[in-house]
């Protein structure tokens, strides 16, 4: 498979909009979700580990997941990540980790998976009981946030309501919403919502 951000990955943290998106994330993560050091974390689509960096020193371990391996080898370049973070570049879909984790994270991933039912079916499989969701993407748009023909984006965003009802078919409960950062380009505004679901 074609890594599609290859060339992406190598100016991804210069990039205004993506620094202010992954800071803005971070911190809405770490005003709603308690994080200890006993803790096991996936960022699923962690890219270069910019959310990866605000969590992990809160925590265990961060089982950094992502399909672009040059994005990866931008993390694992950080050296303040290479002690507390494992990479893993696969596609979780298809080849499930085998692990339980605590939480997973996400941020702006979840549009580049073509299947989101499976995804959110693979996130359950992948949590502990009790375990919790912290996932990032953008609200339902008209399909201008991303430049035309971008390959690799499957979604205009996601429907609250709608991803609230795929959250609870696949087993996860006190699910709500906070608007974690709202991105302001050619006079369009596109809120990023962070969904916070906890699996029964």
């Amino acid at each position: 498979m074609a890594d599609l951000f290859q060339e992406k990955a190598q100016d991804w943290d210069l990039t205004e909009m993506v620094k202010g998106i992954s800071v803005a994330v971070g911190s809405a993560i770490l005003d709603n979700v308690v994080l200890d050091d006993s803790m096991d974390v996936m960022d699923f689509g962690a890219g270069t580990g910019l959310v990866t960096q605000q969590v992990a020193d809160k925590v265990g371990k961060v089982v950094a997941v992502d399909v672009s391996a040059a994005m990866l080898k931008k993390l694992t370049a950080k050296e303040e990540l290479r002690s507390k973070v494992e990479i893993l570049c696969r596609d979780i879909i298809e080849q499930p980790v085998g692990i339980e984790f605590d939480l997973i994270v996400s941020a702006m991933a979840m549009h580049h998976v073509k299947n989101t039912d499976k995804l959110i079916q693979r996130f359950a499989e992948h949590l502990k009981p009790s375990a919790r969701v912290a996932l990032a993407d953008l609200d339902a748009e008209d399909g201008s946030f991303h430049p035309e023909d971008t390959e690799g984006v499957y979604h205009a965003g996601f429907d609250r309501d709608a991803f609230k009802k795929l959250l609870a078919t696949h087993g996860f409960q006190d699910i709500r919403f906070v608007t974690a950062h709202t991105v302001y380009k050619e006079e369009k505004r596109y809120p990023i919502f962070l969904a916070l679901a906890t699996k029964v």
